[in-house]
């Protein structure tokens, strides 16, 4: 049976932030641990991460991804020293990752990882994953995992980022720190569940652009123009200066959900992010077809509260009387210090984390800031960004 127990620290030394982090996490039981899973931002050594936690644990898995900011129990923070942590103690589970996960070959890097699971452990009924933010075909890593456990298998986790350049994110795994990694940790504990949800708060405006020229997950051309300059030109930035760091906060590209799929979203469509540029192709974070209608958006500050209310309500209905005992978060870093304010940032996390507490207490939470998000749509693993995305992971009264 699995156990749960996390913390977060901001220590410039990147070993003694690891050490700080395993002593909040695990107190005096600090030798019995079998899984530790890091999100820290990049002013930290990732090199130094795995051999401080293999000295200390030299029998337990380490995973580690790049992020823009962390949410821990303790706060958010997203400062170039944060780290968090979520320890698991016991063996229900199994690890797999590779490397070189790009956009063209998503699916086979992701079919990899699944069929090593697999053949692991038989009874994985949730897999928490995490892959580069940069130059990934998201829902070809969906559509590899799904064809090997099935659609009824919860996909949750995230796509690692840098300080919202855009430029490079990392993984790591043990003993290995990788550029364009991805790992996945499968978790089998039959006595928990997941429940997934994601909310983002946007609104689409004005005439949509439309994709006439697509090559899998990359946009050549928008309005039968190259793809870069017409969405650069949209978004009124100067085509000779302009990068994907500039577009982040302000670029969301909109695509229309059905009326099922908007009503339970609380929002007409889902976003979707462009991390990189080849000359005037854009990589956009999922496939997208010919004749797909993208729309610009604007943030609506006052719709992405009122939604995260709805969001936590449905997810304590959903969960009912079994107990929270843990909960991993994804979060897009542009609804970070990007988006807010400090106060208002500060009230947003407290709004997603207050009705989860148990006696008082917050439950063992390990959330990042992001380039993307895996959570449930529809009742269907989905892709998302700019979202706020909970993972509850539940089990029975």
């Amino acid at each position: 049976m699995l156990s749960f127990h996390s913390s977060s620290a901001r220590i410039i030394n990147t070993k003694k932030n690891v050490e700080e982090c395993l002593e909040i996490a695990l107190g005096n039981d600090n030798q019995i641990v079998d899984l530790l899973i890091y999100h820290a931002s990049i002013g930290h050594d990732f090199n130094d991460i795995l051999h401080k936690s293999k000295e200390l644990h030299p029998n337990a898995d380490v995973v580690v991804a790049s992020c823009c900011g962390i949410v821990g129990k303790e706060g958010v923070s997203e400062s170039m020293k944060d780290m968090a942590l979520m320890a698991v103690k016991g063996k229900d589970y199994a690890i797999s990752h590779v490397d070189g996960i790009y956009g063209h070959n998503s699916y086979e890097k992701a079919l990899e990882m699944a069929v090593s699971l697999k053949s692991q452990k038989e009874s994985i009924n949730m897999i928490f994953f995490m892959a580069s933010g940069i130059d990934i075909n998201n829902s070809d890593c969906i559509t590899a995992f799904e064809s090997v456990f099935g659609k009824e298998v919860t996909l949750f986790g995230a796509t690692s980022s840098d300080n919202m350049k855009g430029v490079i994110s990392y993984q790591a795994v043990n003993d290995r720190v990788y550029e364009n990694g991805a790992f996945a940790i499968g978790f089998c504990d039959t006595s928990l569940k997941v429940h997934t949800k994601a909310t983002h708060g946007f609104l689409a405006v004005g005439d949509p652009l439309i994709v006439t020229k697509s090559t899998g997950h990359i946009i050549h051309e928008l309005n039968n123009k190259p793809a870069w300059g017409e969405y650069i030109k949209h978004l009124g930035l100067s085509e000779e200066s302009a990068t994907c760091a500039d577009t982040i906060p302000i670029g969301a590209l909109a695509e229309q959900l059905d009326d099922n799929l908007s009503l339970e979203y609380g929002n007409r469509h889902i976003l979707r992010v462009v991390t990189k540029h080849d000359g005037n192709d854009m990589h956009y974070a999922t496939t997208c077809k010919v004749g797909t209608k993208l729309w610009l958006t604007i943030r609506d500050e006052q719709l992405i509260f009122n939604e995260m209310d709805k969001m936590t309500a449905s997810l304590l209905k959903e969960v009912g009387d079994d107990k929270v005992v843990a909960v991993f978060h994804a979060d897009c870093l542009a609804r970070g210090r990007f988006l807010f304010n400090k106060i208002y940032k500060e009230e947003l996390v407290a709004k997603m984390q207050t009705p989860f507490f148990n006696n008082g207490e917050c439950p063992p939470w390990l959330g990042m800031y992001g380039f993307g998000e895996f959570a449930h749509l529809g009742g269907q693993n989905e892709y998302h960004n700019y979202t706020t995305a909970l993972y509850l992971i539940t089990r029975d009264a």
